[in-house]
């Protein structure tokens, strides 16, 4: 028969959260740690470069300007519809 292996296993230990200070920051001081967090934020952002942001605004542009023709056909069907039902309806 095979032998059990048995293991010693410690009880895991409580741990203890660390507590932050929790003094109240004055109106000020919540503006300057605002700003502070707000540009080490900014930081990290990856910028893009001016060709991708030509590329995307020409896209968006274009898909603006087809959106648009879009509901404007749609808009002069409706209204060729409804003009149709009040010819018949007189």
């Amino acid at each position: 028969m095979a032998e059990e292996k048995k293991t010693n296993a410690a009880p895991a230990k409580a741990v203890t959260a660390v507590k932050k200070d929790e003094t109240e920051l004055g109106f000020f001081q919540k503006v300057g740690k605002w700003f502070r967090e707000m540009k080490s934020e900014l930081k990290k952002v990856v910028w893009p470069t001016p060709k991708a942001l030509r590329n995307n605004t020409l896209v968006s542009l274009g898909m603006m300007v087809a959106s648009a023709i879009v509901i404007w056909g749609f808009d002069e069907f409706a209204q060729m519809v409804v003009q149709l039902i009040f010819k018949i309806a007189r």
